[in-house]
């Protein structure tokens, strides 16, 4: 294949899958201007290895995997504490996230607080319905840990759920 129908095939690509792996990348950072900056860094590395990509048999799946990859390596960099910390972020993961004006329940802001590991497994887990195993392979871990995470996550978003009907009930009284 020439290099013009190689590009013109990444490009059809990448514009179908956009806006999905856009929404995946919210659901894991839970910030819009982060979630862009993972989605063309994804797209960066599935450009550089798209003759890889053109071998898989569910290149939706190898897409997930690279920008869960980059988003889980993006948590354990130093630079990433270190942005956070500076933006008062720092603590977003241990704090309750604020309440909304009606005191109704956003999961999204429930995912935002609890740990960037256990937010990808409940992600993959319930967001694309993956099985214990394809979790497994797309985190590249055993399947003990991601049903770990996924317990410590589903017991996290209780929490912050719990907390915000509890503050939302006291509000309106």
């Amino acid at each position: 294949m020439s290099e013009h129908g190689r590009d013109e095939e990444f490009r059809e690509f990448a514009e179908s899958r956009a806006d999905w792996l856009r929404k995946v990348a919210f659901l894991l950072c839970c910030d819009r201007h982060r979630a862009d900056d993972l989605v063309q860094e994804t797209l960066t590395k599935l450009y550089v290895q798209w003759w890889r990509m053109r071998r898989v048999e569910n290149p939706d799946g190898y897409a997930r995997a690279v920008l869960v990859n980059i988003f889980l390596a993006e948590q354990r960099s130093a630079w990433q504490r270190l942005v956070l910390r500076r933006s008062g972020r720092a603590g977003a993961e241990v704090q309750a996230p604020p309440t909304d004006p009606e005191g109704s329940l956003d999961l999204r802001r429930a995912l935002a607080v609890i740990p960037a590991r256990q937010r990808a497994t409940l992600v993959l887990r319930y967001f694309h319905d993956l099985t214990i195993e394809q979790t497994a392979d797309v985190l590249g871990c055993s399947a003990g840990n991601v049903k770990s995470q996924t317990s410590r996550g589903l017991q996290a978003l209780r929490r912050v759920l719990d907390t915000r009907s509890v503050t939302a009930a006291g509000r309106t009284l």
